[in-house]
């Protein structure tokens, strides 16, 4: 029963970051669900990005005020803001990552999550 709270949490709390993303034209956005794959630290990554630092910025700023406004809701931790290359945003059970494009690439978290179940998400509603 817990989980089945807990999933339905987050899903409400997911829902809500790509509702924030979506409302800045945040691009590619997917959700690598780790739940299945045991010993990680959340259970979900949503990952996408925008086309500058600019871009991301407000992505990343959309979806903390989202997710404020839909679930009262506050991130626990954020980082990168200073450069706006990536900025993760930490909600616990699921966490954010923004980057700018060629960061993204470089990184390729898709590549190192390949394990993990992926979905792609529509970027507009």
């Amino acid at each position: 029963m817990v989980n089945k709270t807990r999933n339905s949490d987050s899903e409400h709390l997911i829902e809500a970051i790509v509702e924030g993303i979506r409302r800045k034209k945040g691009l590619d956005i997917i959700n690598i669900d780790l739940k299945k794959l045991g010993n990680t630290e959340c259970d979900n990554f949503i990952i996408c990005h925008g086309n500058s630092n600019t871009h991301a910025d407000s992505i990343a700023h959309s979806v903390e005020e989202t997710v404020e406004e839909i679930e009262n809701t506050r991130v626990w931790h954020k980082d990168g803001y200073q450069n706006a290359q990536w900025i993760l945003l930490d909600y616990g059970d699921v966490m954010v990552h923004v980057f700018q494009e060629q960061y993204r690439r470089f990184y390729d978290l898709e590549e190192l999550w390949a394990d993990a179940r992926i979905i792609q998400i529509e970027s507009e509603s």
